[in-house]
C-alpha cells in the first residue's frame, strides 16, 4: 500500500483526551470508517496481511474488531467469529478474564466457534496493553485453534501489549 495512503489513515486517527477516563488518550478511529476511501485502504491492509496464509477463520474482538474482521473474513470468504465481553453470546461459552488499564473484564467465545486444528487469525482495531487480545489468545487455543497471527490497525508501542500475545507473531499497521 503506498505510505502516502498509510500516512492518510494515520491523520485521521483523533486523539480524544480522558477517554474513557481521565489520563487516557483514546485513538478515535471513527474518521477512517466514515470515509469510504479510508476504511477501504485500512481493510485492504488487513486484507494483504492475510492472503495465502490458508485461513479457516478470523475472530474478532468486540467491537471495532467486528468492523474489520467481518469485513475480512467476509471479503476472504471463510468464517467469522466474535469475541465478546461477558454476557453477550446466547450460546455455551467459554471465558477468559483480562486487565486493561482502566480496570478488569472478561471476554467470551462460543464454545464451538472454533474446532481444534483450525487457522485462525486474530483482528482488532487497537493493540494497547494486550490484555484483552490474550484473553482471546486464550480463548481460541482453548478450543484447540490455531493462532497463526493478530493483527491491529493500531499499536501503542509505549504500553508493550505484544509481549502479552507472545510467542503469536504481531501485526500493526500505525504505531504510536
Amino acid at each position: 500500500m503506498p505510505s502516502a495512503l498509510v500516512e492518510q489513515l494515520r491523520a485521521a486517527v483523533r486523539d480524544v483526551r480522558d477517554f474513557p477516563k481521565k489520563g487516557i488518550v483514546f485513538k478515535d478511529i471513527t474518521p477512517i470508517l466514515s470515509d469510504p476511501l479510508l476504511f477501504r485502504a485500512s481493510i485492504d491492509l488487513f486484507l494483504e496481511r492475510c492472503r495465502g496464509k490458508n485461513i479457516d477463520k478470523i475472530v474478532g474482538i468486540d467491537a471495532r474488531g467486528f468492523l474489520f474482521g467481518s469485513t475480512v473474513a467476509y471479503e476472504l470468504g471463510i468464517g467469522f467469529v466474535p469475541i465478546r465481553k461477558r454476557g453477550k453470546l446466547p450460546y455455551m461459552t467459554a471465558t477468559a478474564k483480562y486487565s486493561l488499564e482502566y480496570g478488569q473484564a472478561e471476554m467470551e467465545m462460543h464454545t464451538d466457534a472454533v474446532t481444534a486444528g483450525e487457522r485462525v487469525v486474530l483482528v482488532d482495531d487497537l493493540l494497547a496493553t494486550g490484555g484483552t487480545s490474550a484473553a482471546a489468545a486464550v480463548l481460541i487455543r482453548k478450543a484447540g485453534g490455531d493462532l497463526l497471527e493478530a493483527q491491529f490497525l493500531i499499536e501503542l508501542q509505549f504500553l508493550h501489549g505484544r509481549k502479552q500475545l507472545e510467542p503469536t507473531p504481531v501485526t500493526s499497521f500505525l504505531k504510536y
